[in-house]
């Protein structure tokens, strides 16, 4: 028995008082156990085959012994003893195991419905409370991590259901981690596999993205199209500081067609010919 003071949620004290449970036996206990070592002796060495039981390495045993939990925690690996009668034991697997959890459909916080699905891996890592506390630990935390998916992915936007899954996954371990921990359950690791949209809403967006490709095709087609023109004019400028350059350029037009068509026919026109055609239509007398 234990007598102490403990603060109220109000602010102020109370005094409580605890009695400690009592492992000890009672009399039909006690004698259920002799009975039960008489019979193991009466029927030696048979019973020897059901007395000693066998856990692998990566087993544990949990003993309880007419209902109440055995003292000295699991057993294993190894050999143990149990009486015959009296003493029923439960295995529990300490390796990783791992569970798809189902397709779940969700509302984001922007009002969008997702399917999302995701994969975990969990271990036991207390036998005695994963046997005590729960009825079926991995039943319930199937469960549990269906339900953990829909509350965070409802908290999310579509953005961040998209592109940011590792947070979306490090929150539902580390949700999934504190709710299974008096479980004896420990959560190693959540992955999300897929995200999938509805057929509208991926047609959308798809139109939106195409609609934003074409739009900065159209910008990049103007930028290199005013490049152009202002080497064209830079162009310009250097033909008419040098008159022979504009033959030279006519020569060498020439020389590029005669030497990628060679069906073409060409008839060379004598640039003075043209001038003289110019400077006659601008009233002008060339002599």
């Amino acid at each position: 028995m234990s007598v102490g003071w403990k603060r109220t949620d109000s602010g102020g004290y109370e005094c409580f008082l605890e009695y400690e449970k009592s492992n000890n036996m009672g009399c039909v206990e006690y004698a259920a156990t002799f009975g039960s070592i008489i019979l193991l002796i009466l029927t030696l060495p048979f019973s020897l085959f059901w007395c000693f039981k066998v856990v692998q390495e990566y087993e544990r045993a949990v003993i309880f012994r007419l209902g109440r939990l055995r003292t000295g925690g699991a057993r294993g690996p190894g050999i143990f003893f149990i009486l015959p009668c009296v003493d029923s034991y439960c295995k529990v697997d300490l390796r990783t195991v791992s569970f798809d959890v189902p397709p779940q459909e969700a509302l984001t916080k922007d009002s969008v419905t997702v399917t999302v699905d995701a994969v975990v891996y969990y271990r036991i890592q207390d036998p005695l409370n994963a046997v005590t506390k729960v009825t079926n630990y991995s039943n319930s935390t199937r469960l549990l991590a269906m339900t953990t998916l829909r509350n965070i992915l409802g908290t999310r936007n579509l953005a961040e259901v998209l592109s940011d899954r590792e947070a979306i996954s490090h929150a539902m371990q580390t949700s999934l981690d504190v709710a299974t921990d008096p479980w004896g359950v420990k959560v190693e690791r959540v992955e999300i596999k897929d995200v999938s949209l509805p057929q509208q809403l991926q047609r959308a967006m798809a139109a939106e993205a195409e609609a934003s490709r074409e739009a900065r095709a159209k910008v990049i087609a103007a930028e290199g199209e005013m490049k152009a023109s202002r080497a064209l004019k830079e162009a310009a400028d250097v033909i008419s500081e040098a008159p022979g350059a504009l033959q030279l350029r006519y020569l060498q037009t020439l020389n590029n067609i005669s030497a990628e068509k060679n069906s073409t026919i060409i008839f060379p026109l004598p640039i003075d010919m043209i001038s003289y055609f110019v400077n006659y239509n601008n009233g002008s007398q060339v002599i």
